[in-house]
């Protein structure tokens, strides 16, 4: 896999070419009546749910960390508490989410963030080579190294995902 760079790159291409890491682009045409982002993106770039990865961020006592779960999955609420060291967590409002990241819902990657947040990957991502997540916007993916993902977000690996 090639680093690739684009003009008009998002912040987390920026950061993930300041940091070396290897990555592709995986763009493609999103459909604004779209209700999944994850099984959107999955669908239109044919690559199977289980290795594209959405971000969602949760709230513990104080402050917002980042879950990162596969999109035919769920973020398991007690499992991520758990890996943060936390008695609970809850969702992230949406407008907190976007204002603490500096992405929109849909678009909000886990890298290049506007702020260095506890990050967690859901321990599946280890059974690929590569995985997908947002790249910073709607329509725009990066496929990338689950170890290359940890590296840059200075994230831990746990099981917090569980399947509906």
């Amino acid at each position: 896999m090639a680093r690739t760079r684009q003009s008009g790159g998002t912040p987390a291409t920026a950061t993930l070419d300041r940091a070396g890491i290897r990555y592709a682009v995986r763009a493609y045409d999103h459909d604004p009546a779209a209700t999944s982002y994850g099984t959107e993106a999955a669908e239109a770039l044919g690559v199977e749910p289980a290795r594209v990865f959405k971000t969602l961020l949760v709230q513990g006592e104080r402050e917002l960390s980042v879950g990162i779960v596969p999109v035919d999955g769920q973020l398991d609420l007690k499992a991520m508490a758990a890996a943060l060291g936390l008695k609970r967590v809850s969702m992230a409002e949406v407008a907190t989410a976007q204002r603490v990241t500096g992405y929109v819902v849909g678009g909000i990657s886990p890298i290049g963030q506007k702020r260095s947040l506890a990050t967690v990957l859901d321990a599946s991502a280890e059974q690929h080579d590569t995985i997908l997540v947002s790249g910073g916007r709607r329509g725009l993916d990066l496929e990338l190294a689950p170890s290359d993902l940890l590296a840059v977000t200075r994230g831990a690996v746990a099981g917090i995902a569980r399947r509906p």
